[in-house]
């Protein structure tokens, strides 16, 4: 199952020359509101896999005309940009993540992801190698965009029935993690809670497939 990226400050990854041009911020929504109500809106989980996708191509095409771009100031803009790529490529692994617990068929959006993050690998590694001149200001980032990538089209490239079995048992392990962190009052509610969720079935002496009277037992009564 895929693992999100660690979180790295901007004080971490910029200069102290970059950070004086550009204070640290509260940290930003990666998508802009019109890409959070596309999301919003798309609920089927192959659908919402090939939006992220467009979004990431969209960060990935911005990213192309800036590193062509010798205007001063860039590298704030190559940094974010990167950043927000590398979180809609966490976004994608979370649905998928989220979907194969829920035990929906997400095979096309699966083949859309594996075959875009390819195309993405390697025009990340191109902008890498031809080493820009200010790549000093923003190659940590890079580098992590580029792990990222490479993480999640590992994880997409797995047989889904594999990747299914993963994330039944990492949900398992979460929540027995959760259930031994319960103090003993809160176990006794979520027992009870429980209980009052699961139906009742109505008692009956008859084994399986038993019938009365050449009758099942649904037609009893009647």
């Amino acid at each position: 199952m895929a693992m999100a990226r660690g979180k790295t400050h901007a004080a971490v990854l910029l200069s102290g020359m970059l950070l004086a041009a550009a204070p640290l911020a509260a940290e930003r929504d990666f998508l802009t509101n019109a890409e959070i109500e596309q999301v919003r809106l798309v609920q089927e989980p192959n659908a919402r896999l090939q939006l992220y996708v467009d979004f990431a191509r969209e960060r990935l095409d911005e990213l192309k005309h800036l590193v062509k771009d010798s205007k001063p100031g860039r590298a704030i803009t190559i940094h974010d940009v990167l950043d927000d790529y590398a979180n809609i490529i966490d976004a994608i692994d979370t649905v998928s993540d989220d979907a194969l617990g829920r035990k929906a068929d997400i095979a096309v959006g699966t083949k859309a992801v594996a075959g875009a993050e390819k195309e993405f690998l390697t025009q990340l590694e191109k902008i890498r190698d031809s080493r820009p001149a200010d790549l000093d200001r923003y190659e940590f980032v890079l580098n992590e965009a580029i792990q990222a990538t490479s993480d999640s089209l590992e994880t997409n490239s797995e047989d889904l029935g594999k990747r299914r079995s993963e994330v039944a048992d990492q949900l398992k392990k979460e929540r027995k993690e959760r259930d031994e962190s319960l103090t003993p009052e809160e176990a006794a509610a979520k027992k009870k809670a429980d209980a009052e969720a699961t139906p009742k079935k109505k008692p009956t002496l008859l084994r399986p497939g038993e019938t009365i009277g050449g009758q099942d037992q649904g037609s009893q009564g009647k």
